[in-house]
């Protein structure tokens, strides 16, 4: 009875270890099925991945870079594929304006003359302390060249006050030059004294040019006149009327190489090709009313205002600018004042003698007569 008892427990403890074998053999084998069907899926071992493969199998993950927007400058410069453009941006209290294109080597372009109420403009400077101190020599304005660096530029805007522009007191001198000569005793004829000596102007320029008198625009004369701009004392206005062959030939080089800016009044009746230098600017002396009208007085007196108007006209077009008119032998009166108002003229050069101040009438614009025999002194004693 005891043993078959045991034999029992034998033989029952051989077939649980039997199991217990194939339940191990069975989950082995399951496992290498497992791992066959993986590999099979997978097939032959790949390459590793390279960052562009990464890259280009899942685009959606890489973030896109975004761009750095661009300042008004650069978005300036960004339209036009010349070299030598400068995008010159503009700075200052109360400035909100938008950056202009400008050509290096090439005198400043319509500059803008801000207004503000309560303020007087004091003019574009170099740097922020030169506008705070109306630093004079570092005045830009179009009498300057454009220079920038890496095509970007910018001016800074300088102020004052409607009393410190009243008391400056400033008398604006426009000199008016009219024939040269070569000859130091003169032209021996009727108008001897239009022809200043060719050494005695070259001198006068080098003393404009070596006491850096600030050479105001047209334009911004007349912000002057409105008490809107300040100019400083020492400012002038350089002149000449006719464009005639003599200006041509020994003036209009000396302004160039001096660096000077200078207004020719040209009769386009008989002058029509372009200004012979960067540094002259070319104005209406009219189109074809520089000679007598019916009275024996010039035609700007004679004529209605219609048809002053029209030369007028004619001549800016031929011209391609308008601004300012110097009156044939200095004639004028309020149909010729009517005239200009007509053709879109704001100022009008006459000849007679003074100084443009705050108010003056700029139809009306006087100036200082340059003759023969004027010497620098001479004209130390006029400009200072």
């Amino acid at each position: 009875m005891n043993t078959t008892r045991a034999e029992h427990r034998r033989r029952a403890s051989r077939r649980l270890r039997r199991k217990r074998v194939i339940s191990a053999v069975i989950a082995v084998a399951l496992v290498g099925a497992g791992i066959c069907a993986v590999a099979l899926t997978l097939g032959p071992e790949a390459p590793p991945a390279t960052d562009e493969a990464v890259a280009s199998a899942t685009p959606s993950e890489t973030p896109t870079p975004t761009p750095t927007p661009l300042t008004p400058a650069q978005a300036l410069l960004a339209t036009s594929t010349d070299p030598q453009s400068c995008a010159v941006s503009f700075a200052g209290d109360g400035i909100a304006l938008d950056p202009q294109l400008q050509t290096q080597g090439v005198r400043y372009q319509n500059l803008p003359i801000p207004r503000a109420e309560g303020r007087v403009f004091a003019g574009w400077y170099d740097a922020a302390a030169d506008a705070a101190a109306m630093t004079q020599t570092a005045r830009l304005n179009g009498a300057d060249l454009v220079t920038c660096t890496d095509r970007q530029r910018t001016l800074h805007a300088g102020w004052t006050t409607p009393e410190a522009n009243t008391a400056e007191a400033a008398g604006i001198p426009i000199l008016m030059y009219h024939q040269f000569t070569r000859n130091p005793k003169g032209e021996d004829n009727w108008l001897r004294l239009n022809y200043a000596y060719i050494g005695d102007f070259d001198a006068q320029m080098a003393h404009i040019q070596q006491s850096r008198f600030y050479l105001p625009t047209w334009d911004e004369l007349s912000a002057f006149i409105d008490g809107k701009l300040y100019l400083p004392k020492h400012s002038v206005i350089i002149t000449d009327d006719d464009a005639d062959s003599t200006w041509l030939e020994m003036a209009a080089p000396i302004v160039n190489d001096r660096k000077l800016l200078t207004t020719s009044f040209v009769i386009t009746s008989a002058r029509s090709e372009g200004a012979p230098n960067p540094f002259v600017l070319q104005r209406s002396h009219t189109h074809d009313m520089h000679r007598a009208g019916a009275n024996g007085k010039g035609r700007m007196v004679n004529d209605d205002a219609d048809t002053i108007a029209a030369d007028l006209n004619r001549s800016a077009q031929i011209l391609g600018a308008k601004e300012v008119v110097a009156y044939p032998f200095g004639h004028y009166n309020d149909t010729t004042k009517e005239g200009l108002r007509r053709a879109g003229f704001e100022l009008g050069r006459t000849i007679e003698h003074g100084y443009v101040r705050i108010g003056t009438d700029k139809l009306a614009l006087p100036v200082i007569r340059m003759n023969y025999g004027m010497t620098v002194d001479d004209l130390v004693k006029e400009i200072g």
